[in-house]
């Protein structure tokens, strides 16, 4: 068993990843950003500014919005279409309950109308493990909010509006085959409500924040992380997001990936702010901040925001 992660190095960044907020509608259980309805902490104009410039100067290919919930930061839309003529991917990273709050009803059209990517939480297709995880209603609404997506054209087709769900295990332990999860989700969705989506991915769970908390009390983190350092696999590491990504926080601080972020891990190297990227011109060759937790990301078929890496 390993016991130190392996060093890593950045390479070309292919992906701008930015939590806009930590503002939610919900408090999930396995949130390891700790958002909540009571979080009041998002982005200023002036950082978000500064994305569309850039992605330009960097010829980013896919802006990843995350929170919170982050169509609920009142510049959500307008980055959105501010990015329409330029040709990158944006993915909204959607709970999809928040499609049902006050002020929210028009989202989806909105977001089929910029050909948003929607990237949401469903990690079940049964509806007591969701609402055991993310709180009692969320399945119902969950599902609602999937047919109202169908209806405007997501996940229909290979080219189409791309509608992706996202899998992580209600216990402790690793996800199963994202390839077999894949056809059981789309089977037993389409079977019993209609519905149709484009790729399915499975997380692993990340040990930080309340989900290490959560596990913390029921005295199953140290045997977590057992699980995660046994199942070790080297070839996830030529596939890490982190790799590939900038991850940026409200406050505009760089990060190598959303979870380093979310524990305040910064590396000694590389830019700091969404401001010293257009101050300075930098290569993407420095070490990526590790630590314990990053054996979630390559434990058995590997784990990152876009699902499985073997």
């Amino acid at each position: 068993m390993i016991d130190s992660f392996p060093l890593i190095k950045k390479e070309h960044i292919e992906t701008l990843q930015i939590n806009i907020g930590l503002k939610c509608n919900q408090a999930c259980k396995h949130c390891h950003v700790n958002s909540s309805p009571l979080r009041s902490e998002k982005m200023s104009y002036e950082i978000i500014s500064l994305i569309p410039k850039v992605i330009e100067k960097y010829k980013i290919k896919t802006l990843d919005i995350t929170g919170g919930a982050p169509e609920m930061h009142p510049e959500f839309r307008n980055l959105i279409t501010t990015l329409s003529d330029k040709n990158i991917d944006i993915i909204d990273r959607c709970n999809l309950t928040i499609f049902f709050e006050d002020g929210f009803e028009d989202l989806p059209q909105f977001l089929a109308k910029n050909n948003v990517i929607v990237t949401a939480s469903l990690p079940c297709y049964e509806k007591d493990n969701v609402e055991l995880q993310r709180g009692y209603g969320v399945f119902d609404k969950s599902i609602n909010a999937l047919k109202i997506l169908n209806d405007l054209g997501y996940g229909k087709q290979k080219d189409g509006l791309q509608l992706n769900l996202v899998y992580n295990p209600v216990n402790p332990i690793l996800p199963p085959s994202q390839v077999i999860l894949k056809e059981d989700y789309k089977r037993i969705l389409f079977e019993k409500y209609n519905i149709s989506f484009n790729n399915l991915y499975t997380i692993t769970n990340m040990p930080i924040n309340r989900y290490a908390d959560s596990l913390n009390s029921e005295n199953k983190l140290d045997s977590y992380y057992k699980l995660l350092k046994e199942n070790f696999n080297k070839n996830n590491l030529e596939k890490l997001m982190c790799k590939k990504t900038i991850s940026v926080n409200w406050q505009g601080q760089i990060y190598d990936c959303d979870f380093n972020q979310q524990i305040n891990l910064k590396g000694n190297k590389g830019p700091k702010t969404l401001s010293d990227l257009m101050s300075k011109s930098f290569k993407f060759d420095y070490g990526v901040a590790v630590k314990e937790h990053c054996f979630a990301c390559t434990a058995g078929a590997g784990s990152s925001c876009g699902g499985t890496l073997t």
